[in-house]
């Protein structure tokens, strides 16, 4: 059994097991989904539901300052099919994430587009909360396989080697 911090509750003398890696906003209630996991889920998807609009807002204020400024409908075309891209783009790769590990030089090469999309973001953290604790499916097979090749490790080996009988 593990508490909210993932440490793990072993009896004396026996090895502890591979403990999970905990996620953002759950630490690692997705593991027993006890310790409040709905509530988190719920104000994970409205959190991130209430960032998106925000942050919508403000491209709307952005959008109204371009207009402003007048500088030209070719411009003001090229934003906004912009953020429409970077945002479909960081939708993807934010969903992908969420099922198998991101490659580090990937995700730093796609950090100024993730910066410019980040509404996508947004709401691949709102939808996905709506079924599962973004990123629990990936953390959950990765925690089942560790758990079984820990048992696979610790029953393989059982009493002293040395007491065994040879066969003949």
């Amino acid at each position: 059994m593990s508490d909210e911090n993932g440490t793990q509750e072993t009896p004396a003398g026996s090895a502890p097991g591979p403990r999970p890696e905990p996620i953002r906003f759950f630490g690692t209630t997705w593991v027993d989904h006890d310790n409040g996991y709905p509530v988190r889920r719920i104000g994970a998807a409205v959190g991130s539901l209430a960032a998106a609009l925000a942050s919508c807002l403000i491209l709307r204020f952005a959008y109204q300052g371009l207009q402003i400024a007048d500088i030209g409908g070719f411009v003001t075309l090229l934003m906004v099919v912009m953020f429409a891209i970077c945002s479909a783009l960081a939708f993807r790769h934010t969903w992908d994430s969420f099922t198998k590990r991101p490659d580090p030089d990937r995700q730093a090469s796609l950090r100024g587009l993730l910066a410019i999309g980040f509404v996508g973001s947004l709401l691949a953290y709102f939808f996905r909360s709506l079924t599962e604790a973004p990123g629990e499916k990936l953390h959950r097979e990765e925690y089942e396989t560790a758990l079984k090749q820990h048992e696979k490790r610790s029953t393989r080996r059982t009493g002293n080697p040395s007491k065994k009988r040879r066969r003949s």
